[in-house]
């Protein structure tokens, strides 16, 4: 989920090259209806947004669904360590850094087991 159109798609096309089924939502609101709907396995959770931003967004799901689903990947500008914190600290598995590309997010997801390790190794 962002904001912006022109994230969204880079971030769309990168998932699905992964092998990921994309939805897209453009602010927290959308997201969590979303996820009401058909709860994802992973969300990809921009921090600034208007209306319901990124961390009101991880709060009210982890109020929801619990603290292990969906999967959160928060991908931001914010680079303070108190923020990464912060966010690590509401429930988020993971931090990306924007700009990201396919090799750094796909290294999170493996990581987190969402999808096979480069290279293809287990």
């Amino acid at each position: 989920m962002d904001d912006s159109a022109m994230v969204r798609r880079a971030a769309r096309r990168i998932l699905e090259e992964l092998g990921l089924a994309v939805r897209e939502a453009e602010d927290g609101a959308q997201a969590l209806a979303a996820c009401r709907a058909s709860l994802p396995d992973a969300v990809l959770l921009d921090w600034n947004m208007p209306g319901m931003d990124g961390m009101a967004f991880l709060r009210q799901a982890r109020a929801e669904f619990g603290p292990g689903r969906p999967v959160v990947v928060l991908c931001t500008a914010e680079s303070a360590l108190a923020r990464i914190v912060e966010a690590l600290e509401a429930g988020a598995q993971e931090y990306v850094m924007k700009p990201f590309d396919a090799e750094i997010l796909g290294g999170k997801l493996a990581r987190l087991g969402l999808v096979a390790p480069p290279g293809g190794g287990a």
